[in-house]
């Protein structure tokens, strides 16, 4: 099981919903059960979505839905600017956009991977939003261990199996040790407090204001 995946799975069904909702870049995503009246629409015809179309260019009236939703594709947009306008657009006022992106990773899915984000970064992004929730993936420690079993899914390594064992027992200790981090700082200097100075990525859920 992708580490990653054991946050976000709780997170989603957090919000899970019955209204109708737009899920942009979900072909082949498997969030039915919590969202079991979305619209898929992705770029990718192979992928399968409901709707082929562009998140820079949404071909949906405004207002045209209630909730949002956008998971792990906003690293992969050329123009996110654009696309959150579009994603703020079709929704209607109050409605609700729930998005989780990348901060500390590997590249992925790539070339198309073109962009990494700090929650201070998506505050600026959302700015003419109501920010609801903005929480890290995963704490440093725990960033850590993420990052180690990517690195195993996605290298081959000197050492075969054993190597490879290794590098995913690291990742294993290191999701457990969070509670060893007392206090963090924004610098070397330790000048001012921070938290989650290393996260693999964020959670985010904002509303359209009125």
């Amino acid at each position: 099981m992708k580490y990653t995946r054991l946050r976000l799975e709780p997170f989603l069904k957090r919000y899970a919903t019955e209204e109708r909702v737009l899920d942009i870049g979900a072909g082949g995503s498997s969030y039915s059960r919590y969202f079991p009246n979305r619209v898929t629409i992705d770029i990718d015809p192979a992928r399968k979505p409901d709707i082929v179309g562009d998140a820079h260019a949404l071909p949906f009236p405004d207002g045209s839905y209630s909730f949002v939703l956008c998971t792990e594709v906003l690293e992969h947009l050329r123009d996110p600017r654009t696309a959150v306008s579009e994603m703020h657009r079709v929704l209607e006022p109050g409605g609700t956009l729930l998005l989780t992106t990348r901060f500390v990773y590997p590249l992925h899915d790539t070339p198309h991977d073109y962009f990494r984000y700090t929650k201070y970064g998506l505050r600026e992004l959302f700015a003419e939003w109501d920010v609801v929730e903005l929480v890290p993936e995963a704490g440093t420690f725990s960033s850590i261990g993420v990052l180690l079993q990517r690195i195993g899914f996605q290298t081959h390594l000197r050492g075969g199996k054993v190597t490879k064992g290794l590098v995913y027992a690291c990742a294993w200790l290191s999701m457990r040790l969070d509670w060893l981090v007392v206090r963090e700082f924004a610098d070397i200097k330790r000048s001012a407090g921070e938290t989650d100075i290393l996260a693999s990525g964020y959670y985010l859920v904002c509303k359209k204001k009125m």
